[in-house]
């Protein structure tokens, strides 16, 4: 009587293994590169309605000061008022930390500075001034980062 071997052999299991490993070390930085994309999304899209409600405050009251409805620094001192918030402002797990930069009744720039898991985004700070400016502080530009 003949014996009828079946499975796999380890050689096969071996080569089987070695494949998924190999498809798996170029997929996962592939997905770590667009899950960062997605984050850096959702800050450039609060940058924008950031920027939108400091307009909608310019029409209201003539200065982008205290928008956040609060004086970060006294009048006086002629000092930047500041603020911060973190992105995704609706909930959810915070990767950027936004924060309003004042400088006069006139001008601001806000900022996105990423934190946590995104904290080494390659775009570092994204920048919005009052004008439209879009900017980074990894100097990558407006074509990498926006």
């Amino acid at each position: 009587m003949k014996r009828i071997q079946s499975g796999f052999t380890l050689i096969e299991l071996m080569i089987t293994v070695a494949i998924v490993g190999i498809l798996a070390s170029i997929a996962y930085p592939s997905y770590q590169d667009s899950v960062m994309k997605s984050r850096r999304a959702d800050a450039k899209g609060a940058l924008l309605g950031l920027a939108n409600a400091m307009e909608r405050h310019f029409t209201e009251t003539n200065s982008y000061l205290d928008a956040a409805g609060t004086t970060a620094t006294p009048a006086d001192t002629g000092a930047p008022r500041i603020y911060a918030t973190q992105s995704p402002v609706d909930g959810g797990t915070p990767y950027y930390n936004l924060t309003i930069n004042a400088a006069t009744s006139t001008t601001f720039t806000l900022n996105a500075a990423p934190i946590g898991a995104q904290a080494n985004d390659k775009c570092a700070t994204l920048t919005l001034t009052h004008t439209g400016v879009k900017g980074d502080t990894a100097g990558l530009g407006v074509a990498q980062c926006w």
